[in-house]
């Protein structure tokens, strides 16, 4: 039977990356010093202008260790490193039983001064959005910033905390999200729901059906989700039927080097979406992506998303835009 298709979705960003570039600030600055972070939003309008493209809402850079540092994590903020780094608290399984949930959710970890932050900002920008990172990592990503590699040994050497380490993550990440909904007036019934979860796929699905999927379904189920989105890059064409029962509604692969948009489509049971991903957009001719999308768009994929990350890339996006908006 044939389908018909009224467009190509796509979503198209301006990163985090290219913003410190413009701004010509630190990019670690942009998580924590609001004069940068409005100096990079300012001088990112014209760009948006030239793509002719919204320009973003000023907000504290992308984040998604908020949660575990309440949990002990430690993070740390390095002006040469344009990501942030987080350090273990659990050294040896035992920890694991030793492992309580902050009395004030708001005042532990590094959530005081993302908030802190978010408040200077918003003095400089009361447009500025409210987000201060990420709810949560899906329940074995916070595991493994938890314990590190080890994690992944547990459900071999010991199960029993393995379940215990990720029922204590799940409801963890619950109660932190609840409470910074609560505190930031958002609301906390029913909705659709995201979740990134990269280092789920390291488990074969022998092990993935009982220390992955059933805490994926108490994330989505504790937070009412009334649409199951996934983003998960290390699974394996034999971890794709596990969404039918998890009932994912859209699944996002991303930089996957596993899973191709042929076995997407060939083997994928709920809708994916694509990507062109960024060393695609760096190593290839503005001739090469446009191509690319335009065979990627053949998947029928929900949305192709793509970002500029490097100012010298610019007219390569401008060709891809002009796909994309053809197409969509």
């Amino acid at each position: 039977m044939s389908e018909t298709r009224t467009g190509q979705p796509y979503g198209f960003s301006l990163s985090d990356t290219l913003l410190a570039e413009v701004g010509e600030v630190p990019q670690s600055a942009l998580h924590y010093d609001a004069d940068a972070i409005c100096r990079a939003y300012d001088a990112i309008v014209p760009v948006a202008e030239r793509l002719g493209v919204d320009p973003p809402q000023p907000r504290l850079a992308g984040f998604a260790y908020n949660h575990a540092s309440t949990l002990g994590a430690e993070i740390t903020f390095k002006p040469d490193s344009p990501e942030p780094g987080i350090s273990p608290c659990i050294h040896i399984p035992e920890d694991i039983d030793r492992l309580t949930e902050p009395e004030d959710y708001l005042s532990a970890g590094i959530v005081p001064q993302r908030l802190e932050s978010l408040r200077q900002l918003k003095q400089r920008r009361p447009d500025a959005s409210e987000f201060i990172g990420h709810d949560y990592e899906g329940p074995i990503t916070t595991a493994v910033l938890l314990m590190g590699q080890d994690f992944l040994m547990l459900p071999y050497d010991d199960p029993a905390r393995a379940h215990r380490l990720l029922e204590f993550c799940v409801r963890s990440a619950l109660n932190y999200t609840r409470t910074l909904r609560q505190h930031q007036n958002h609301p906390t019934g029913p909705q659709p729901v995201g979740m990134c979860d990269d280092f789920a796929g390291m488990f074969p699905p022998e092990k993935f059906g009982e220390f992955v999927a059933p805490y994926w379904d108490k994330m989505y189920t504790g937070q009412q989700a009334t649409e199951r989105f996934l983003h998960s890059e290390l699974l394996r064409r034999e971890h794709l039927p596990f969404l039918t029962d998890l009932k994912i509604d859209t699944f996002d692969p991303s930089v996957d080097e596993h899973i191709t948009a042929e076995i997407l489509r060939e083997h994928c049971p709920v809708p994916y979406m694509l990507r062109l991903w960024p060393a695609w957009v760096q190593q290839q001719s503005a001739e090469e992506l446009v191509q690319k999308y335009r065979h990627l768009a053949d998947f029928a994929p929900t949305s192709i998303t793509f970002a500029l990350d490097r100012l010298v890339d610019e007219p390569k996006i401008v060709a891809l835009l002009e796909v994309a908006r053809e197409l969509a």
